[in-house]
């Protein structure tokens, strides 16, 4: 990593508690109660530190005067940030699920599990097919096609096929 000169400024800004009615900061996270566009009401933004976007947007209470927003309590800000840390924690489920699959197929040999990892580089996107037997112990590994779809069919294919490249 490469720190240029302040660095350590914000990085202990960031580092700092903010506990203000419309701005908090803490454990990582900040809340900001911001204006919502699309009526009269207000939104509260939760993100996480290092983080360009908000991991979760959502409309916020009006205080008592009907204009203003209610205030950040700590209760808000707690109920908050385990909201946000869900919706970070299932978008990372769906990415794992996107690009990582497994299939276990019976083969002649046993039981066989195969994996299709992409990796979605910009210059090289490629995907990595593996086979697994029960054990666990490597079978096979070979470089395909990002696009290639793993299915009962074409895990079973690869198998009976000795494990040559496919298509």
């Amino acid at each position: 990593m490469i720190f240029s000169p302040g660095d350590e400024a914000v990085e202990d800004e960031r580092s700092t508690p903010v506990n203000e009615p419309r701005f908090w900061r803490n454990n990582g996270w900040t809340a900001r109660v911001i204006k919502n566009e699309d009526d009269d009401g207000w939104a509260v933004a939760m993100i996480k530190d290092g983080e360009p976007e908000p991991a979760l947007v959502g409309p916020w209470t009006m205080g008592r005067d009907k204009r203003n927003p209610k205030p950040l309590d700590v209760s808000a800000f707690n109920t908050l940030v385990k909201t946000a840390s869900e919706v970070l924690r299932r978008h990372e489920q769906q990415k794992h699920a996107m690009y990582h699959k497994s299939i276990t197929v019976s083969a002649q040999t046993g039981r066989v599990r195969v994996t299709l990892d992409i990796v979605p580089d910009e210059d090289d996107p490629h995907a990595l097919l593996a086979a697994q037997d029960a054990s666990g112990e490597q079978l096979a590994e070979l470089r395909v096609q990002p696009g290639f779809k793993l299915t009962m069919a074409s895990a079973t294919a690869w198998i009976d096929d000795d494990f040559c490249r496919p298509g």
